[in-house]
């Protein structure tokens, strides 16, 4: 096995992704306290083509050193925006014909395994912040919820870590 060189790899430049159709999700931070989780959300949102991230409350924005050092350089080629409040951008969401979903441990919450996204449906995936997780005013507003099923002793992922596997499973079923 001989591993493959980035320019082997073909993928868009940033100009070419930022025109390319993106699957119909975007990505919602709740209060995310870290930069580097921050940074990771953009990283993986560029993997997986989402449409956008929101960033509310104390989420830190680009420019930012610490995003920059995690998302290596995905904040240009993901549209962005920020909200002082999470109820500010699922209200916008919400008016903009998006499913709001949080992705929490919640009474009713699809496990993410047996989810099935609705063909022609926009999603808002919204992810809490590292020791709170979603806030209960968040999830009231809400659809929805996905948790993703755990087996070992820890109750959580880290958000990061929770964002590329839901990531990842909406665009396998989505992008198919």
């Amino acid at each position: 096995m001989r591993k493959i060189t980035n320019a082997e790899l073909g993928r868009p430049t940033v100009e070419e992704f930022l025109q390319m159709e993106k699957i119909p999700v975007v990505v919602v931070l709740d209060n995310v306290r870290s930069a580097q989780n921050i940074g990771s959300f953009f990283r993986t949102g560029d993997a997986f083509a989402i449409e956008r991230l929101c960033l509310c409350g104390i989420s830190a924005t680009p420019p930012s050193r610490e995003i920059h050092k995690s998302s290596l350089g995905a904040e240009f080629s993901v549209a962005w925006s920020y909200f002082a409040t999470t109820a500010e951008c699922l209200q916008s969401l919400k008016s903009e014909g998006y499913t709001l979903v949080a992705i929490e441990q919640v009474e009713g919450a699809a496990m993410l395994d047996d989810f099935e996204p609705a063909p022609g449906t926009k999603y808002a995936l919204v992810f809490g912040n590292e020791v709170e997780g979603v806030a209960q005013s968040a999830v009231d507003m809400c659809d929805s919820a996905i948790e993703i099923p755990q087996r070992g002793t820890k109750h959580s992922l880290n958000v990061s870590v929770s964002g590329g596997v839901v990531l990842w499973k909406f665009f396998e079923k989505l992008h198919g």
